[in-house]
């Protein structure tokens, strides 16, 4: 039986390597194509693949397995589980592909795209740039249907002459930037905050209007500390939760 074939990462060694290879892994289960494999490779070969111990790896999968991603059978395999729930809680711990892993797995419906003036609440993080690309998408639970969130990237131009609509269609802008574009990022900072959902967000998430919401900015810098695409989303307040883990060590 053929295996499903993850992703490959570079670790950081700053930070938990079986945290590193959970959110790369969830990150590619979540972003498969429906033909892929459900069957994972063996810990042994999961291993390998990622440069790390097997109890690092086991560590790793357990983390996917509380979530409801895979099950393990013994003498049988890991499988992935075709029907697990998206859009679960978000756990951050600083890693890119933790960013990714939580934008993925949802179907994606691009809303509009093009040039438009940068935004008065993100000046700052344009202050060269008088007009940027934007990219409005809306994604749904890929089970249900059900709107889960809507997000505006405002992307420095110079990048998005190279990106493919088509590829945020299926991978997250953060993604895109990293392995399509080539862009080098650095760091991502993240601020959540509750809100009330407006007229927009009210019609495009099917809530009542002024109902919770959770409020997302995203910033993506890369190794000169350039802001290359600032993401703003709206969650649908009962359907989200952020956790933000932090490392002592």
């Amino acid at each position: 039986m053929t295996s499903f074939a993850p992703d490959s990462i570079v670790l950081n060694r700053k930070l938990p390597l079986w945290y590193q290879v959970s959110q790369s892994l969830r990150a590619s289960i979540l972003g498969r194509s429906p033909r892929d494999p459900l069957r994972l490779p063996t810990e042994e070969q999961l291993a390998a693949h990622y440069g790390v111990s097997v109890l690092t790896m086991r560590q790793a999968l357990k983390e996917l397995e509380d979530e409801g991603l895979i099950t393990r059978h013994r003498r049988r395999g890991t499988f992935i589980e075709p029907d697990a729930r998206r859009g679960t809680p978000v756990r951050l711990l600083g890693s890119v592909d933790a960013i990714v892993a939580q934008q993925s797995g949802m179907t994606t419906e691009m809303l509009d795209h093009g040039p438009a003036p940068v935004p008065a609440e993100l000046a700052e993080y344009f202050p060269d740039l008088g007009e940027v690309a934007t990219y409005h998408r809306l994604r749904s639970d890929e089970k249900t249907g059900e709107p889960t969130n809507h997000a505006r990237n405002h992307v420095r131009p110079e990048l998005a002459a190279r990106i493919d609509l088509d590829d945020l269609v299926r991978w997250p802008m953060t993604k895109v930037l990293r392995d399509v574009v080539g862009a080098d990022i650095s760091r991502i900072t993240d601020t959540v905050e509750a809100r009330l959902a407006d007229p927009e967000t009210a019609q495009l998430l099917q809530v009542p209007l002024l109902s919770p919401i959770l409020h997302y900015t995203g910033v993506t810098y890369d190794t000169s500390g350039r802001p290359l695409d600032v993401a703003v989303i709206q969650y649908r307040g009962d359907r989200f939760s952020f956790t933000v883990t932090l490392d002592a060590t």
